[in-house]
């Protein structure tokens, strides 16, 4: 489904559930933290850790306009939904102010078993401009959660590669000659701007963060078959690739226990780690921006708004802190690494 697509399914099923519902718009959102569902995607590059019983699982879509809160009192509720009902509640002054009610930002944990294909995004005004109103660009970055030995990924072009150079290459399927590649461990932190051609590479465990949107122009895969779902896009990638876009490899400074430290921010998001061992943190949304809390290590006790119950944690498991929260408080129960999703 498209970005325009699913602008107006959202906006259909949230007007379905007021009527259903005969809520008052006017009433404020419970002040209470809530887990979501994830939802998978079954690319054929994926692997075997998101879903061991599933394989290959590629994707896991941890905080996303589409996903179903699974607990509290919004359980069974989309989140694009209690974003149109509870906007600023929700999402935060910040996050209004720049995109309105629809939610910002898409998570996802992908697994990368084999290679991903060699593709571009575009920005938000050449996505209007390719695929009309309704779709966005997208700008994203990756933290690498686990990666084997020698593993690299592609970022960006070689040094002094023409826009002419770069388009013969993507024509005749030379690409690869023309592309940079990178080896990163685990800890690193790549931002990837619209325009920037890249892949990931097998051996690959990545945590991403991007606008809400889903737009992708392939330029190489690998040799696999054209399909009605896995096409190549040259045009559309000549249109928005960029040869000059340059990507560096973040390596994670120290963070000592208690301490939050910043991966990547822009226009768009903002993605912080958080390391506990010991101390306990206590954090404040301000009612700038929700919170997503992703447990990438150990396990962790989070309390909020108020709430006697609080929330446990374990590896891979995700929080969505609404708002309208405030301060909250996140406990060890032992020693954990945490990522912060906000915008």
């Amino acid at each position: 489904m498209n970005d325009g697509q699913w602008t107006t399914r959202r906006h259909l099923l949230s007007v379905v559930y007021r009527l259903w519902s005969h809520s008052d718009y006017n009433t404020p959102m419970i002040k209470t933290p809530f887990s979501l569902a994830p939802e998978y995607r079954d690319y054929v590059w994926g692997g075997t850790k998101l879903r061991p019983e599933i394989v290959p699982t590629a994707e896991a879509w941890i905080i996303y306009a589409g996903n179903r809160v699974s607990s509290g009192p919004y359980a069974g509720r989309v989140l694009a939904e209690l974003a149109e009902d509870f906007g600023t509640d929700l999402l935060g002054s910040r996050a209004v102010a720049q995109t309105g009610n629809r939610f910002p930002v898409l998570v996802k944990i992908l697994d990368c078993a084999q290679w991903l294909s060699l593709q571009v995004h575009p920005n938000d005004e050449q996505a209007k401009k390719l695929e009309g109103e309704g779709f966005f660009g997208k700008t994203e970055a990756w933290h690498v959660l686990e990666v084997n030995a020698n593993a690299k990924l592609i970022a960006g072009m070689k040094s002094n590669i023409t826009t002419d150079a770069l388009a013969e290459s993507m024509k005749n399927g030379t690409i690869l000659d023309t592309v940079q590649s990178v080896e990163v461990k685990a800890g690193d932190t790549l931002f990837m701007s619209p325009g920037t051609i890249h892949a990931l590479g097998p051996g690959m465990l990545i945590y991403e963060i991007q606008q809400t949107s889903d737009l992708t122009y392939r330029v190489y895969d690998w040799g696999r078959p054209e399909t009605e779902t896995r096409k190549l896009h040259i045009d559309k990638a000549l249109a928005v690739s960029n040869p000059n876009a340059a990507t560096s490899v973040l390596q994670m400074a120290r963070v000592n226990d208690g301490e939050v430290k910043t991966l990547a921010q822009c226009e768009y998001f903002k993605l912080e780690t958080i390391s506990i061992e010991k101390k306990s943190i206590g954090l404040d949304t301000m009612a700038e921006s929700f919170h997503g809390l992703t447990v990438i290590e150990g396990q962790i006790q989070v309390s909020a708004g108020g709430e006697r119950e609080a929330f446990i944690l374990n590896k891979f498991e995700t929080l969505l802190i609404p708002a309208i929260c405030g301060a909250y408080q996140i406990k060890p129960l032992m020693k954990s690494r945490v990522l912060k999703a906000s915008v």
